[in-house]
């Protein structure tokens, strides 16, 4: 089935959060009305803030902890999961765009841009994928400089450098 992303609502629902341990580190997943809200690593800057994540409870989203543990292990390339976006329509846009990165291939901060249909944006497109706050199911770690080389990840280059390898985007 896939992702189904879906623009916030105007009100705010309350959250609870999981911690999950996953090779690159603790993720918490952060869960609102039933789907998946932010899913993020321990010290990523620009994320979302633990102070948002709400109370834990370990037991929510189970389907999204399983398929973390088969994406980790090689056994899994497209995550099924409802998923609420909070950001700009401009962000929204752009993590749409990032969700349709297949695995096992990297893009470019200007192709996601023309994507979007706002060729010109590149930095823009940059700052809004630095900001997605639901990184591994919207793959911002597939997106790399214009020259191919790793740039930026708000979880850290070592990170962004295991995604891709696991994922066969880097030899």
């Amino acid at each position: 089935m896939g992702l189904r992303l879906s623009p916030a609502p105007s009100t705010t629902a309350a959250r609870r959060h999981a911690l999950v341990e996953s090779p690159i580190g603790p993720l918490a997943l952060v869960e609102e009305d039933g789907a998946l809200a932010a899913l993020s690593v321990e010290g990523a800057r620009e994320g979302p803030v633990p102070d948002s994540f709400g109370p834990r409870d370990d037991d929510v989203l189970p389907h999204v902890r399983e398929q973390l543990d088969a994406y980790f292990a090689g056994r899994l390339q497209e995550f099924d999961a409802d998923v609420v976006l909070h950001g700009t329509p401009f962000q929204v846009r752009v993590w749409h765009a990032l969700a349709q990165v297949p695995y096992g291939t990297t893009g470019t901060y200007g192709q996601l841009a023309r994507t979007i249909g706002a060729p010109k944006a590149a930095q823009a497109v940059g700052a809004a994928n630095g900001r997605n706050p639901v990184s591994l199911l919207v793959p911002c770690h597939r997106i790399v400089g214009a020259n191919g080389r790793l740039t930026g990840y708000a979880g850290g280059m070592a990170r962004k450098e295991y995604l891709l390898r696991l994922e066969g985007a880097l030899l």
